[in-house]
């Protein structure tokens, strides 16, 4: 289980974080949203490793991981991605993943690219057809589309074989029908048994595909609950979702 225990985060004067509370259970699958400015993102950097905590404690299965890098984090079986897809453009799509592999297995990156071909294969190619990249592998990452870019780092993301997914916004930017496709997905993962948390702007990446959401609004965990119970929170309406969307799901 995921632990975040009375969160805090200033920069400076800024209390972007103001704590938080809340876990994550294997399994299940936690939408993290807000207005902009709300928290959601800096919280979301506390947990991955690229903020150090100013207050409150951060466990991952008992292991406390406050002061631990992203790196330490992975070894751990942390796994995360961006919110702007990032994957090595210069290596086709078979070989960032047989990278990520070879990686969590402890080689270095230059040392691994000089026996990458004939590296993790097997586990490379069974996570592009669980992404639905398998014909696509030995495409250069540089010249992908978008939407298969962030599919890749998903698969990258998977190649360190975590127990917790944390995903930042994994449906910006893609078009409807990916956006379906890659929450779909997500769930799934939540489904076999891993724990995943992410942020998401695009409320349709959220109803349907998140067992519990968390509301952030000024740094502080202002709801909770399922879509339909937090889209019907009168202080989550009125700060962040409004009425419309509220009317669409009675209607849904």
């Amino acid at each position: 289980m995921l632990q975040v225990q009375q969160l805090v985060k200033h920069f400076g004067g800024i209390r972007a974080v103001d704590g938080v509370s809340f876990d994550v259970s294997a399994g299940e699958c936690v939408a993290l949203i807000g207005p902009n400015g709300a928290g959601k993102s800096t919280t979301f950097a506390c947990i991955a490793g690229q903020y150090v905590p100013t207050a409150g404690h951060i466990a991952w299965h008992g292991q406390v991981l406050d002061k631990l890098a992203p790196a330490a984090r992975l070894r751990h079986g942390v796994a995360r991605t961006f919110q702007v897809a990032q994957v090595f453009e210069a290596l086709t799509v078979l070989q960032n993943v047989q990278l990520a592999a070879q990686a969590r297995l402890g080689l270095q990156a230059i040392s691994a690219l000089n026996i990458l071909d004939g590296q993790s294969r097997e586990l490379a190619f069974a996570l592009l057809e669980q992404t639905g990249l398998q014909a696509l592998a030995g495409q250069d990452a540089l010249s992908l589309p978008y939407g298969a870019k962030k599919r890749l780092e998903l698969a990258v993301a998977l190649a360190a074989r975590p127990q917790l997914l944390l995903l930042d916004e994994p449906a910006a930017g893609l078009a409807e029908p990916e956006r379906v496709s890659l929450m779909q997905l997500v769930k799934n993962l939540a489904g076999q048994g891993m724990a995943v948390l992410y942020t998401e702007h695009n409320m349709d990446a959220v109803a349907g595909v998140a067992d519990r959401v968390l509301v952030l609004i000024e740094g502080r965990l202002a709801a909770q609950g399922s879509f339909d119970e937090i889209a019907r929170d009168g202080t989550v309406r009125r700060l962040y979702l409004g009425d419309g969307l509220v009317e669409g799901a009675e209607h849904a």
